[in-house]
């Protein structure tokens, strides 16, 4: 596990790397094509995915691949999400500068890059050490430092037992995970791929001590992993 520094400027780290013209191109393109066109809204979402550079979180030999319409492969059997689902979940967690996020499934850091440039305080758990190792490398060479690591089984929660004012979980457990739940801190929201061979995003929301579910979209993430 690593240290978090309270002293990290997400918007400084924002306005350097809008500032960096390698791929902005093709970052632009992916932004107004696949997120805008597709009903993403949040314009420090839209901001973020301009900025970072998804293709630095991909191995070389497919970072060709980088922003185009659909999952990458990452290694180990796992993928990076295609940037509009990215987008679209991030948008619906409703990040506010100095959230609490937990990050189930690391995977190559980009959607924890996301998270943490707009302020948010991430947690991150990824159970395949060599993923999390090479995210760790990508996220400090960017500059990220309010981020903590842990290598684990992510449907057992953050090991501290704390709670967090977001959870996003970026691999599909067959039901809710119990110790997900009681880590929902009130007013918390969650956004979770759940299911089988068919799956949804579902949003829960913990509101004046009650549990509400709703199911926004049909997606195919893998499977989780213990």
């Amino acid at each position: 596990m690593s240290s978090s520094t309270s002293s990290f400027d997400s918007e400084e780290m924002l306005k350097r790397l809008l500032g960096n013209s390698d791929r902005a191109p093709e970052r632009e393109r992916m932004v107004t094509e696949q997120i805008q066109r597709r009903g993403v809204k949040d314009p420090r979402v839209l901001r973020a995915m301009r900025a970072i550079p998804r293709h630095a979180f991909i191995p070389g030999n497919l970072q060709s691949e980088a922003y185009e319409d659909h999952p990458v492969s990452i290694g180990e059997g796992q993928t990076i999400s295609q940037p509009y689902i990215v987008a679209y979940m991030t948008e619906l967690l409703e990040v506010k500068p100095g959230h609490s996020i937990l990050e189930i499934g690391t995977g190559c850091g980009y959607q924890t890059a996301v998270l943490a440039i707009l302020g948010a305080e991430v947690y991150t758990i990824e159970i395949i050490a060599s993923l999390q190792q090479t995210a760790r490398q990508t996220l400090h060479a960017l500059g990220f430092e309010n981020i903590d690591f842990y290598c684990g089984d992510g449907s057992s929660g953050w090991p501290q037992k704390r709670t967090f004012d977001r959870i996003i979980v970026t691999a599909a457990p067959p039901t809710i995970p119990q110790e997900l739940v009681n880590q929902l801190a009130e007013s918390g929201k969650m956004v979770i791929p759940v299911g089988e061979m068919q799956q949804d995003l579902t949003v829960m929301r913990r509101s004046n001590g009650r549990l509400s579910e709703e199911k926004v979209l049909p997606v195919r993430f893998v499977p989780i992993t213990h």
